[in-house]
């Protein structure tokens, strides 16, 4: 039988060496959660937050089968949790992601230097109460805020940068998930702002303010363009690895 796991100790090892803040979420049980099929002695895990899944340790059909309804991204450790994807979800889409490297050293000035750049016809602020609810109200937007349990979570813990134009947000970059030592980046622009370098912007604001606070601002990245961006931005690819689009019907962005 699936259950959460409440003492997440218990699960560290399975995911040794797994350099993925998502699930450092999970285990420091900032947010998202654990899934096992034995609390007490867990060889098998499952974490997950926002739509992201990581399964590690042995393979376990039951464990995947417990998959959070909707539009997911599942991460299997190794080849043997891959065919079991694959077995569970047969429609599901193997995919190529790109990890980057967690150690970055900031150009600060190079950073501020892209923020001064921005148009006069554009504004630039936090993300506050209004403006997360201005999130929510568009699906290019929602993924800044909504993998946190509510409102005051987000404001809470979490970091975030719009840019505004005439009041609508045009392009961000916030914490899609946030865990003790930093935030994961999410970034967007809708698509009629697109190549107008607004992202570059916000991601600069975001990683700045972030450094503020001594938070380590992650970037994972889902194709090129988005390992194109954060070379700009000082980061340093790592390496390819794979993973699974799950129920993408249901994908809302």
């Amino acid at each position: 039988m699936v259950a959460v796991l409440n003492d997440t100790s218990k699960v560290k090892d399975l995911f040794a060496g797994w350099q993925e803040t998502l699930i450092y979420s999970c285990v420091q049980k900032v947010m998202g959660k654990i899934y096992v099929t034995d609390p007490d002695k867990p060889v098998s895990a499952f974490a997950y937050v926002g739509c992201f899944g990581f399964v590690a340790g042995e393979p376990n059909r039951e464990l995947l089968e417990s998959k959070p309804e909707g539009f997911a991204i599942i991460t299997p450790q190794n080849e043997a949790w891959a065919a079991m994807i694959e077995e569970v979800y047969p429609n599901a889409k193997r995919v190529t992601r790109y990890a980057i490297k967690k150690d970055t050293k900031f150009n600060t000035a190079a950073l501020q230097k892209n923020i001064d750049m921005l148009p006069d016809e554009y504004e630039i602020k936090e993300i506050d109460s209004d403006l997360y609810d201005k999130c929510m109200e568009d699906p290019v937007t929602r993924d800044f805020v909504s993998s946190f349990a509510d409102k005051q979570q987000y404001l809470d813990i979490g970091r975030g940068i719009v840019i505004l134009k005439e009041g609508r947000i045009v392009s961000g970059a916030s914490s899609y998930t946030r865990y003790k030592e930093g935030i994961e980046i999410e970034v967007d622009t809708v698509e009629s702002e697109r190549r107008n370098r607004l992202a570059t912007v916000a991601c600069s604001a975001l990683i700045l303010r972030c450094l503020k606070e001594d938070l380590y601002p992650s970037w994972d990245a889902q194709n090129m363009n988005s390992v194109r961006l954060a070379e700009k931005l000082g980061y340093e690819f790592d390496h390819e690895y794979i993973a699974y689009e799950v129920d993408r019907t249901r994908r809302v962005h």
